[in-house]
């Protein structure tokens, strides 16, 4: 089975979390918020910050009622864009992104599926904005309440 890190779930996680409070002034979020409210280690989110810092999704804002927002608006960053950031390329198997990695790759039926599978991943990832997954949640938030 093939899964996401905690880096990729959680890293989506902070950023919806971002995407919560990004209104038009921009409100900055200090990470202890995102730890307390997610349930994920602060050390850990120190770490997860940086990569979507170096990629421009998230900045910093210093001083008081400093912390981090989105450098976008949610419904332009897809989650394409995060997944990148923290755990690399979306590709199931080496030889789909480097067809010098295995000398078989021109003879390989199975190269066609995971490359196949590879761009349907990437592709719905790219369809799929911050401002969809609010959506999602409110959704989901709405049907549970509804069930209580």
């Amino acid at each position: 089975m093939i899964k996401l890190s905690t880096k990729g779930r959680y890293g989506t996680r902070l950023m919806l979390n971002l995407a919560k409070h990004y209104n038009d002034r921009k409100e900055a979020i200090i990470l202890k918020s995102v730890s307390d409210e997610e349930e994920i280690s602060i050390r850990y989110l120190e770490q997860i910050i940086i990569p979507l810092k170096i990629s421009k999704l998230v900045k910093s804002i210093r001083g008081a009622g400093g912390g981090y927002t989105l450098a976008r608006k949610p419904a332009e960053i897809k989650v394409s864009e995060i997944l990148q950031a923290l755990e690399g390329t979306c590709c199931l198997v080496d030889c789909v992104e480097d067809e010098d990695y295995c000398d078989r790759v021109n003879i390989c039926a199975t190269h066609d599926i995971w490359e196949k599978a590879s761009t349907l991943l990437h592709d719905y990832f790219d369809k799929t904005t911050l401002q969809d997954l609010m959506t999602q949640e409110k959704k989901k938030k709405a049907k549970a309440k509804a069930k209580a």
